[in-house]
């Protein structure tokens, strides 16, 4: 039976059969064979043999033609009828898998053997030295290899096939070598990485190892689109994926049921010094050594460097699936024109099967990890990660696992590059550390439903269609400052598990006409890619109303308010922005708010309770702090009240006794003045005579 390495190696007995036949004709014709500082130097009877016209071809390769009774290299009949039969019981021969992965004709396959015979046997070293009247020129030449391949005098058809775009060198698998030689004597070097893999070896090439990723299988959307296209002979696909699809996972599903193997390439693991050709010369070489396809995203990595960086990897030979977040732009490939789909976004049901199975049993009874994640948009790759980070956790602490841990895994898979945008907070506040109306906590809890259940909603309800809306939710907090509007964005995030990113308007503000839009560009489009809830903190500064054009200025900001009108309709996430004053706000904004949440200062009943929190259990108290009286006296918001009872208890710390009244009383003083309000002895009361000299 024949095998992968029997085959190879009885190819390689015809390279060696034809190089002795080479060595006969030379040796036939050598006038000094025996010379033993051959190749050293030129003796005058080389020099007639030269002038003479030529000679058998060896040395350069453009000699007389071969002998007409011999037959280009290749493999006998019977070698090929039995690897046929070899192939078809199932047997891999990667030097014929190759050939088909690669597209090579027969003359191809001979000049590879050829040039790869010296890494094979090391006696082809010295042969290559005899042929080409150099003992230091140990691989083949173009020239020689062409005539051992019974090409004969080189023509173009031949010079072609070592050509820069050939598929032996455009595909990766020979290197001609010593460009500023002349074509017939540069040098022929077959990568170690074609030789190991023809020699069994199937570890991928450390050049790339660092960027593969590996795909999850998951059954998602309909592979069979993809499948049948790459059936019909395309070779270039372009998939786009928002938040939470599944480019990767669906193309490497659908390619592998088409019997393709996936070399994915990861292009968030690529450094600013990397050679973005050589890369994706390597990996589309990859891909080819096993028969399959280079997949590789996210493409917005090289569209950020320029339409040039996308290139290399949209035209290397074979199948290539590109992934990304953007429109496809037709100048990263002149060469090919793409396939565009549509990446798959799992359903909710489907979500939550990946992560029953990612997670392998370990959720204990009563946790449904599909309802507990249900609010992150997660791809079957970040939820592999996620489960096994939760899985981590909750053995590190040897308890069974939580939502919490779940939560946490799933917030891991965030990408960093919003942190360089804005400060990341993790949410520490819960419901019941509000004090807020009713009404209030209804419209709060009415947006985490809206964020836990959209998806169901909006695709599986099918709400969706018929509108060129996006898939995220913003929400309006406005109310004097103080009211609870940050801390109510606080707890709406952590109810839902995830971070909440503070967008600092120093950062987004810029006093040069556009540069506000594209740093608030540069926002949406990483927040676009974390499971988060943006919050924009003083919203008006940036959301204001448009006026009436008087100058430039007027235009640009008008201008500017628009482009965010456009932005945050498509804007797919979380993002919540608060106002002190909601008239300052246009009112076009209200139109894309799926929520607006009026805070207002709290009442009596309201205040007494945030005394009392503020005034929790582990501070040391004086009985003479009478609670009721600081809420009817002073109509005050959560915040001053909590200013006041911090500062108080920093009066008592610096005294070393715990917090009394006096304190509190002389802590609303200073909360006062800074407020810009007068300290009148009816809101004071009998406490009016602790401030008075103050």
């Amino acid at each position: 039976m024949v095998d992968g390495l029997s085959y190879l190696s009885e190819r390689l007995a015809v390279v060696e059969s034809r190089v002795q036949a080479a060595v006969a004709r030379r040796r036939a014709t050598d006038p000094t064979p025996d010379d033993h500082f051959r190749g050293l130097y030129i003796t005058d009877a080389d020099v007639d043999r030269l002038l003479a016209g030529p000679g058998p071809g060896p040395g350069g390769g453009a000699g007389a033609a071969a002998d007409p009774a011999e037959e280009p290299i290749g493999p006998a009949p019977a070698l090929e009828a039995a690897a046929d039969r070899a192939e078809a019981a199932g047997t891999a021969i990667p030097l014929r898998r190759l050939a088909r992965a690669f597209d090579l004709a027969g003359p191809d396959v001979d000049l590879l053997l050829v040039a790869m015979a010296p890494d094979l046997d090391p006696r082809f070293e010295r042969l290559y030295g005899y042929l080409h009247d150099d003992v230091t020129r140990r691989r083949a030449s173009t020239g020689l290899a062409l005539e051992l391949c019974g090409g004969g005098r080189v023509t173009g058809p031949a010079r072609a096939r070592l050509g820069p775009s050939c598929p032996l060198v455009e595909g990766g698998l020979l290197v001609v070598e010593d460009a500023d030689r002349p074509f017939l004597t540069r040098s022929l070097r077959v990568p170690d990485r074609v030789t190991g893999h023809l020699l069994g070896d199937r570890a991928h090439d450390p050049a790339v190892e660092r960027l593969l990723s590996e795909p999850v299988e998951a059954d998602i959307g309909d592979p069979a689109v993809l499948a049948r296209a790459v059936g019909q002979g395309v070779t270039l696909v372009y998939l786009r994926e928002r938040l939470g699809a599944t480019g990767l996972s669906y193309a490497a599903t659908a390619l592998r049921r088409a019997g393709r193997p996936v070399v994915a390439l990861d292009l968030g693991r690529l450094g600013p010094d990397d050679d973005l050709k050589a890369v994706a010369a390597t990996a589309g070489r990859e891909a080819g050594l096993r028969g399959g396809a280079l997949v590789a995203g996210p493409i917005e990595v090289l569209a950020d460097r320029g339409p040039g960086a996308v290139r290399p990897l949209a035209e290397t030979p074979g199948l290539v699936v590109l992934i990304g977040g953007r429109g496809w732009d037709a100048r990263w490939s002149s060469r090919r024109v793409p396939l565009l789909l549509d990446a798959p976004v799992p359903t909710t049901a489907q979500r939550g099967a990946l992560w029953r199975g990612a997670l392998d049993g370990d959720a204990p009874p009563g946790l449904d990890p599909a309802a507990a994640t249900v609010q992150f948009r997660l791809t079957p790759e970040q939820v592999a990660s996620a489960a096994a980070a939760a899985r981590q956790q909750a053995r590190a602490d040897a308890r069974l696992l939580e939502v919490a841990d779940l939560h946490a895994g799933a917030r891991s898979q965030n990408a960093a590059g919003l942190e360089r945008l804005a400060r990341r907070v993790e949410p520490q506040v819960d419901w019941d550390e509000l004090v807020l109306p009713a009404g209030v906590l209804g419209q709060l809890h009415e947006l985490t439903a809206r964020a836990r259940h959209r998806d169901k909603v909006l695709d599986d309800w099918g709400m969706a269609r018929g509108s060129s809306k996006g898939r995220g939710i913003a929400a309006l907090f406005a109310g004097e400052s103080g009211t609870g509007k940050t801390i109510s964005a606080e707890a709406v995030a952590a109810d839902l598990g995830l971070h909440l990113y503070v967008i600092d308007l120093a950062t987004v503000v810029d006093k040069y006409i556009g540069e506000t839009e594209k740093n608030l560009d540069r926002i949406f489009d990483e927040a676009d890619r974390v499971n988060g809830v943006l919050l924009f903190d003083e919203a008006d500064a940036i959301f204001g109303k448009r006026s009436e054009v008087k100058d430039a200025h007027d235009r640009y900001a008008n201008v500017e308010v628009a482009y965010l009108l456009q932005r945050i309709e498509r804007f797919d996430g979380v993002a919540v922005l608060t106002t002190n004053l909601r008239a300052n706000v246009d009112e076009a904004f209200t139109r894309r708010l799926d929520a607006v949440v009026d805070f207002q200062v709290p009442d009596e009943a309201d205040r007494r309770l945030l005394w009392r929190r503020h005034l929790r259990a582990g501070v040391p108290r004086e009985d003479d702090i009478d609670l009721d009286f600081l809420a009817r006296a002073f109509k005050l918001s959560g915040g001053n009240i909590r200013n006041i009872a911090l500062g108080a208890a920093f009066l008592a710390a610096g005294a070393d006794r715990p917090v009394a009244m006096a304190d509190l009383v002389r802590a609303t003083e200073r909360e006062y003045r800074k407020l810009g309000r007068l300290c009148l002895e009816a809101e004071f009361g009998p406490y009016f005579r602790m401030i008075v000299g103050v």
